[in-house]
């Protein structure tokens, strides 16, 4: 067997390192959001950049361990390195950016928003934990997750909060420079748009809690890398990822919100499902 260069051994733990520094970038950009002022373009500007990076943090994340494998430069050291990384850029940074948007727009006690911030966080590093101590080594033992993973849970978050500046008009722009939401937008009443803000931004006190606890629960989640990689040759399944593709190039807000509430519900339909089936079905899915 090959011995991998040092360089390319090196590349799984820089991937890990780049998801980290988008979780650290994305914290700084709160805390200069938070300086901004609500309602400035300057702040949801800020507040925008610091979810998208940990949406980019999430491609790290995902490559991360798929070229450790390819490359065979897995190791205990990486998988450490991973999960610390993750804690920072899934657990941490997710509510300090929700914590500024609720801080901002003076929804609640700051008291009652650090306790749904401490929530996410602490359930997300006890979640992480519990994955290092329960998980095997291999693609196999990869397929499924117990409870909802860490990245789901924070992309979930950061969508829901790049949909609330999106129908507040902060973030899509305006006249011919505006992005396709942006002019789909256009054709909406300014009253309807904000009355789906004010669901949205105190929805976002609950969700937090709530992302937590599913990440410690015995909910399954399916890995999506892992569904692709059994339909890989399907023409079906290669259509449906060119259309996911386009569709997130043309409405990324909209399509990033229903494709984390997607996957959140179906863990959650699935698990009904097969409690409803009784304890034969739950022993067949271990």
């Amino acid at each position: 067997m090959a011995i991998p260069s040092p360089s390319i051994a090196l590349l799984p733990s820089l991937l890990t390192m780049a998801n980290a520094g988008c979780g650290l970038l994305a914290i700084s950009k709160a805390i200069d959001a938070l300086a901004a002022g609500s309602g400035t373009p300057l702040y949801h500007s800020l507040l925008a950049s610091a979810c998208w990076l940990i949406l980019l943090a999430l491609v790290f994340d995902a490559l991360d361990g798929k070229v450790a494998r390819m490359t065979d430069t897995s190791s205990e050291m990486g998988a450490q390195l991973d999960s610390f990384a993750d804690c920072i850029t899934f657990g941490v940074a997710p509510a300090m950016v929700a914590k500024t948007m609720l801080e901002a727009e003076g929804l609640f006690h700051p008291r009652l928003n650090f306790l749904a911030v401490a929530c996410y966080t602490l359930l997300a590093v006890i979640r992480l934990a519990r994955f290092n101590l329960t998980t095997e080594p291999g693609e196999e033992h990869h397929r499924f997750f117990q409870g909802l993973p860490s990245p789901a849970a924070a992309g979930t978050l950061v969508a829901t909060m790049l949909m609330t500046l999106s129908l507040g008009g902060g973030i899509e722009g305006s006249g011919p420079e505006a992005t396709a939401v942006g002019k789909g937008l256009a054709f909406l009443p300014e009253t309807l748009r904000m009355s789906f803000v004010s669901v949205l931004e105190p929805f976002i006190l609950v969700l937090l809690p709530a992302l937590g606890f599913l990440m410690v629960s015995q909910v399954r989640y399916g890995h999506a890398m892992a569904s692709a990689r059994t339909s890989r040759g399907n023409s079906q399944a290669l259509v449906k990822w060119m259309v996911s593709a386009l569709v997130l190039y043309l409405v990324p807000v909209p399509f990033l919100f229903l494709l984390g509430y997607f996957y959140v519900g179906r863990g959650l339909v699935q698990a009904l499902r097969r409690k409803g089936q009784g304890p034969d079905s739950l022993r067949k899915v271990g």
